[in-house]
């Protein structure tokens, strides 16, 4: 796991008092090494996976034009030499360098860390002006980048276009970045960038569950979990004179039993653990072709060490283990042991306790973790 890294020269207290969820800052040369990671070549091969999400993005005059992938190399050929922009989701997941941007900060929370998108446009490309309801990383990587920038409280949309697209923006703030600069720019902050010349650009983005999905998700949650015995009685019920009037009585004895559907903090806790890991609908995971047995696999664990798969998300709070939707609560040796997974994204070679080896071998199964070979 890469070394994080402070942003703008502060300390990771610094730019989370003075910009996080506040303020832009422009960080000059913060991540020069990372600059190269990834290449247009490999971009538009990455395109091309059916795990992976890559939209096409061009603009005809005031028209946008919005392209879905997976993409065949051969639809680049026919593109017009500048005008439009190519993003593809979440490469850290399939692309092991380029989690190691993902890894420079982690000085904020694994919970509310997304994943990486990468975009290559050529000359005049860019999605247009626009807003996150997140924080975002912008990582200039080869080429340059013009972002101008507003905190305008105006957020009106261009009504019927395939991007959120801001019906008026009035910048505020220009800089033109270069291979290894870096722009902060908290949620609601308006911004559009265009290519100057052939270039990619990374964005860090990061989680901001929305409160209603997030109550609906925990609904659903709580429907699964659900046990209610009995069912609705109404003995001694006398004749109607109303037969559509719904009785006092009647509802009295149902809102009873709508009461007994309680949650505990616990609850809510092990559905946030299983919610904030659970991967998105896309992501596909490697299962090993030829499985080691269990023996074997403690045995190469204890030489080469293990690591975490691209997609896998793992948290954990107390004692519980969240590790891509489901929840683990094993006794105290393993849980310190898989925490310091958690926290590291791998573990050095080293002989495990019986409770680890077991619970590391389903997911070695499962394909959510790997040898770690260096």
């Amino acid at each position: 796991m890469s070394e994080a890294f402070t942003p703008g020269g502060l300390t990771a207290g610094a730019f989370l008092r003075r910009h996080w969820q506040k303020k832009p800052l422009l960080a000059r040369g913060a991540l020069p090494e990372c600059a190269g990671i990834v290449q247009r070549g490999t971009l538009i091969a990455l395109a091309g996976r059916e795990d992976l999400e890559a939209r096409l993005v061009r603009r005809d005059g005031r028209r946008w034009r919005v392209r879905h992938g997976p993409f065949e190399p051969r639809a680049f050929s026919r593109l017009p030499r500048s005008g439009w922009t190519l993003l593809v989701q979440g490469v850290n997941l399939v692309l092991p360098a380029a989690q190691q941007i993902l890894d420079k900060f982690a000085f904020i929370p694994y919970a509310r860390l997304d994943d990486l998108m990468v975009s290559y446009a050529p000359r005049g490309g860019g999605v247009g002006p626009h807003f996150d309801s997140y924080d975002v990383f912008l990582l200039q990587g080869e080429g340059r980048r013009r972002w101008r920038v507003s905190r305008q409280r105006d957020l009106a949309l261009v009504a019927g276009a395939p991007l959120r697209i801001l019906r008026r923006f009035v910048p505020a703030r220009e800089w033109i970045l270069g291979p290894g600069d870096l722009l902060y720019l908290p949620p609601r902050c308006a911004h559009d960038g265009i290519a100057l010349e052939d270039c990619i650009t990374y964005s860090v983005g990061f989680r901001a569950p929305d409160a209603q999905e997030l109550g609906t998700r925990f609904l659903e949650f709580l429907q699964d979990e659900l046990r209610l015995d009995g069912s609705y009685a109404d003995r001694g019920l006398r004749p109607a004179r109303r037969p559509a009037w719904l009785a006092d009585a009647m509802v009295r004895r149902l809102l009873g039993m709508l009461r007994r559907i309680r949650w505990s903090d616990a609850d809510a806790v092990r559905f946030l653990g299983c919610h904030l890991t659970e991967p998105k609908s896309h992501v596909l995971f490697a299962r090993p072709h030829r499985p080691l047995n269990e023996g074997a696999f403690a045995a190469s664990t204890a030489r080469r060490g293990l690591r975490l798969a691209g997609p896998t998300r793992v948290l954990f709070r107390g004692a519980t283990i969240f590790i891509n939707g489901e929840a683990h609560r094993p006794g105290a040796p393993a849980s310190r042991r898989l925490s310091r997974l958690a926290d590291r994204r791998s573990l050095p070679p080293a002989r495990l306790d019986r409770e680890s080896v077991q619970l590391l071998y389903q997911w070695y199964r499962a394909g959510y973790i790997e040898f770690d070979d260096g």
